[in-house]
């Protein structure tokens, strides 16, 4: 079966990892994986090692009231629709797996009258939105149209109260791969030694693309109060920004460690190769997202035997078991960030009870194996017809192609 991969952005951020372990693990016996994604970014490069790419136009397209930026946005979708129908007239998929929602948007309207199936994977949490409904709406009233969501909040937030809708929609939870991040006897001493911290030091990370849902700024806020209390506290930020006006913020998170005094206890690392060393360094990682749809940080960091720390928020609460494999806060509350620091700073007995148990949970759910399996499965599933045959029983040939 030959699969089109569709990503609309050629940035690698999390959904992009997703894909190029799929890409990496899938069963060529098979399947025949192709990519389309745009050229800016490093996710052509990394996927062309991988499997065959192609180039389409790079979606630039957002929610917004605004009527210029509207209609450069829709100008944008139908450019990238022109283009990707093009791709997809020329590689003939079996089946095209459109990485986002805005993916699966683009793939759907390109290959109306073509029959060709979509699976839309759904990484986000949609927004509260008047276009959101319309989504909706598109999606369902679309036959050859599947969804995979990364988490059963994900789900449910895009079904809302279209509830046909939840017939289409199978959740998938995320894996990854753990002999990746299998904890290494010289990483922690390794990192700490190269970015001089000291072993009796306590290091709290946050990893990630740096923009403002994944919360940086509350924690350094935060981090201030919690150095009242640890003085022997170092906060690392370990990402860089990627999309939109991420430098904006970024800029803003420097200049607001500085105001505070934090400059000597809160470093910025940029983009780090080696995250799985890094995190084996860190003493606690903190995942503070105001929207989190599935975090694969909390994975990685478990799997590697760190602790975790994190705001409940979106498919959180489906993979963290508070005090037992992780800690869960409330999502926005500065002080309860402020006191589980402290608390967990000061309990090493309970940070090393969450580590072990967290690694016994990442091997026994969170396998790549199991995600392969779950995927291709639903691969065969979709091809085969299931879960379609409801829709299309006595349709016409053009109403099955809508």
């Amino acid at each position: 079966m030959k699969i089109l991969f569709y990503n609309h952005t050629g940035q690698a951020s999390g959904a992009e990892r997703l894909l190029l372990m799929v890409l990496a693990r899938l069963d060529r016996q098979r399947f025949q994986p192709v990519v389309v994604c745009p050229r800016d970014g490093a996710l052509m490069e990394l996927a062309a090692e991988l499997a065959p790419v192609a180039a389409v136009e790079s979606l630039q397209a957002r929610f917004t009231w605004r009527l210029d930026y509207f209609i450069s946005y829709l100008r944008s979708f139908l450019l990238v629709i022109h283009s990707f129908r093009q791709n997809v007239l020329s590689i003939k998929p079996d089946l095209i797996h459109a990485n986002s929602i805005r993916a699966g948007l683009v793939a759907t309207a390109a290959t109306l009258g073509l029959g060709t199936r979509v699976v839309w994977h759904l990484h986000d949490l949609l927004p509260r939105h008047p276009l959101s409904s319309v989504i909706r709406a598109f999606a369902f009233l679309s036959r050859r149209s599947q969804m995979i969501a990364v988490s059963q909040a994900v789900a449910d937030v895009f079904i809302g109260v279209f509830f046909p809708l939840k017939k289409r929609v199978r959740t998938i939870l995320n894996g990854i791969e753990l002999e990746r991040f299998q904890p290494s006897p010289t990483a922690r001493e390794e990192i700490r030694e190269e970015l001089q911290l000291g072993e009796t030091e306590l290091v709290i990370g946050i990893v990630g693309q740096l923009t403002p849902r994944k919360g940086q700024l509350s924690l350094i806020r935060a981090f201030a109060e919690v150095l009242t209390q640890i003085p022997r506290a170092t906060l690392l930020i370990v990402g860089s920004p990627l999309f939109n006006r991420d430098e904006e913020y970024a800029a803003l998170l420097t200049k607001t460690a500085q105001e505070l005094g934090l400059t000597e206890r809160v470093r910025f690392t940029g983009p780090r190769s080696d995250v799985a060393a890094v995190m084996q360094a860190l003493d606690l990682v903190v995942v503070n997202s105001t929207a989190e749809p599935f975090t694969l940080v909390a994975l990685e960091a478990m799997a590697c035997g760190t602790p975790i720390l994190a705001a409940i928020s979106g498919g959180v609460p489906e993979l963290i078991d508070h005090g037992k494999n992780g800690w869960l806060i409330p999502q926005g509350d500065d002080r309860a960030l402020t006191n589980a620091i402290v608390h967990l700073g000061g309990h090493p007995d309970i940070r090393h009870a969450m580590s072990e148990q967290g690694k016994r949970h990442m091997a026994a759910h969170f396998s790549a194996e199991r995600y392969l399996d779950e995927l291709q499965a639903f691969y065969c599933d979709e091809t085969l017809g299931n879960g379609y045959e409801e829709y299309s029983h006595g349709r016409t040939e053009a109403e099955k192609f809508a």
